[in-house]
C-alpha cells in the first residue's frame, strides 16, 4: 500500500472480477438497503442464479435478526465462498484509484475509489481527527458487524465518503481525462438501478493531482478561511457519507488488531489498517442529499403516540390530519422558521405534527429524541429507517405501524455543522434513493 499519511490516504491494489465475468450478476446494492423489503433481495437472488456474485460475499441486513443458527451459517458461507473466489483466481489485481462514475436518471456521480487510514478516523462524537462521522454511530450495531468482517479473506465496499471540494480540484480532472485512462469496467446494473463505468487512474499526474488536491483542502489555514473558523481548529478532510457502521466495524477490528499485537508499531503495514470507500465531493450536481425516514412496527396496544410526543415536549405539540400523501409532503417540504414539522402516516390516514421549542436544531433531531424513549419504553417493536416517501407510506398505513416523513437537509451545511456540533442525529440524510447507492464492485485482499 503506497500511504500518503499527512491526508490519510491509501493507494491500494484492487481485485476486479475477470474477464468474461457477467457485472450485471456481480454488482449487488449496498446491503444497509431495503431492510425492510426482503422482496427486493428475493429478486436480485432470482436474476443472478448461480452466477459469481458479490451477493454470495456480503451480508444483506434485512437478515440480521435472523435467529441462530442460521446467522453463523450465512457467515460461514460468505467466508467460504471468498475464499473460493479467490482460490478459483476469478480476479484480476491492480493497484491504483479508480475513477468512477454512476448514471441514475440522466446525472452522472463521479467517484473515486481509495484506501483511507482507519488510524486517523473517529466515529465518536465531538472527534477531531481527519476523517469523522457525520451522524451518531449505534455502538449496538457494530459487534453483529465485526463478526461478519473479522477473519474475512477480502473486503468489498458500499461506503462513501465525502470531501468539500467548491472548485472541484481532486474528482474534477479525472472526469475531463477518463478518455484516455484504462476502462476496466462499464455495464448496466441489475433491476433498473442505472449504468456504472470504472476507470484505473495510473496516469501518475493525474495521481499527483489527486494528492495535491486533498493537501489543499487539508491545509489548516484554507480550511479555517473557508468555514470562517478560528485558527487552530483540526482540519475535517473527510466526512462519512454512506457506510458509517461499515466503516467504525473496520476501525474496530484495526484497534482490536494493534491490541492483540501489542501496539502501532507491530501491525503499522498490516492491510487492516485501511478500509477502501468511494470519494465523492458533496458539490457534485448529481448528488442529492434525501431525507431518512421511520417507521414504527408493532405499535402496543393502548398506546397513542401523538399524546406521548406532546406530553414529552410539553404541550408544545400540534397535530392535524391532511387529506392525501401530497399535502402532507407540501406542509412538510415547505416548513420555515423555529417550528419544526414532521409528516406522519398511520392506518387512520395523513397528518402532520408542529412542535416547538423542540431543543434540537433539526426536525429529526426532534423526532429521534422521543422515539429513542419510546422504543425504550417498550412503546412499540421495532423501528426502521427507510428511503423514499413512497417506502414509508406503504409501510406506515400498515396495522400496528406508525410511519414518519421528513423533509431533507441542505447539503452545503455538512461539514460546517459536523465541525461545529458534532455529529448530526443518526440517519439524518441519506445520499440519494435506496437504488442510487453505491453497488459492490471492487474489493481488496485482507490477508
Amino acid at each position: 500500500m503506497r500511504a500518503f499519511e499527512s491526508i490519510a490516504l491509501g493507494i491500494p491494489e484492487i481485485l476486479l472480477p475477470k474477464s468474461g465475468t457477467d457485472l450485471a450478476k456481480w454488482a449487488v446494492i449496498a446491503c444497509d438497503q431495503y431492510t425492510s423489503e426482503p422482496a427486493y433481495w428475493d429478486k436480485a437472488a432470482a436474476f443472478i442464479e448461480d452466477a459469481p456474485s458479490t451477493l454470495n460475499l456480503i451480508y444483506p441486513e434485512v437478515y440480521l435478526n435472523e435467529p441462530e443458527p442460521e446467522k453463523s451459517a450465512r457467515i460461514n458461507r460468505i467466508r467460504e465462498t471468498m475464499s473460493r473466489y479467490l482460490a478459483q483466481n476469478l480476479f484480476v489485481s491492480g493497484e491504483g484509484l479508480v475513477y468512477v462514475e454512476r448514471t441514475t436518471g440522466g446525472k452522472t456521480r463521479k467517484g473515486l475509489v481509495a484506501a483511507l487510514d482507519l488510524e486517523q478516523y473517529d466515529y465518536r462524537k465531538g472527534s477531531t481527527t481527519l476523517i469523522r462521522a457525520t451522524e451518531g454511530t449505534i455502538v449496538e450495531r457494530i459487534p453483529p458487524r465485526v463478526r461478519i468482517r473479522e477473519g474475512a479473506p477480502m473486503e468489498l465496499p458500499h461506503i462513501m465518503v465525502l470531501i468539500d471540494d467548491p472548485a472541484d480540484e481532486t474528482i474534477g480532472p479525472l472526469a475531463a481525462a477518463a478518455g484516455r485512462m484504462e476502462k476496466l469496467y462499464d455495464f448496466e446494473l441489475m433491476l433498473g438501478s442505472g449504468q456504472l463505468a470504472g476507470y484505473r487512474v495510473s496516469d501518475r499526474d493525474l495521481e499527483e493531482g489527486i494528492i495535491r488536491g486533498l493537501a489543499k483542502l487539508a491545509d489548516p489555514g484554507a480550511f479555517a478561511a473557508k468555514y470562517g473558523l478560528k485558527e487552530g481548529l483540526p482540519v475535517l478532510l473527510f466526512a462519512m457519507g454512506d457506510g458509517n457502521h461499515s466503516l467504525a466495524t473496520a476501525k474496530t477490528i484495526w484497534e482490536k488488531t494493534k491490541e492483540k499485537a501489542g501496539g502501532f508499531t507491530a501491525v503499522s503495514s498490516s492491510p487492516l489498517r485501511y478500509a477502501i470507500v468511494e470519494l465523492v465531493n458533496i458539490h457534485d450536481p448529481a448528488l442529492l442529499f434525501e431525507p431518512i425516514h421511520r417507521v414504527l412496527f408493532e405499535i402496543a396496544s393502548g398506546r397513542n403516540l401523538i399524546q406521548e410526543l406532546s406530553a414529552f415536549y410539553g404541550g408544545k405539540v400540534r397535530f392535524e390530519p391532511r387529506c392525501c400523501p401530497d399535502m402532507m409532503k407540501a406542509s412538510v417540504d415547505g416548513q420555515a422558521g423555529s417550528t419544526h414539522k414532521i409528516g406522519v402516516i398511520s392506518p387512520d390516514g395523513f397528518g402532520v405534527l408542529e412542535i416547538e421549542a423542540a431543543g434540537s436544531n433539526l426536525p429529526v433531531g426532534t423526532l429521534q429524541n422521543f422515539l429513542d424513549v419510546f422504543l425504550k419504553d417498550k412503546g412499540a417493536g421495532e423501528i426502521d429507517y427507510v428511503h423514499g416517501s413512497d417506502v414509508v407510506a406503504s409501510l406506515g398505513a400498515k396495522p400496528g405501524n406508525m410511519g414518519f416523513y421528513l423533509a431533507g437537509m441542505r447539503k452545503t451545511d455538512l461539514f460546517k455543522t459536523v465541525i461545529l456540533d458534532g455529529a448530526l442525529p443518526r440517519k439524518t440524510f441519506s445520499m440519494g434513493e435506496a437504488w442510487e447507492k453505491r453497488f459492490y464492485m471492487e474489493g481488496r485482499k485482507l490477508v
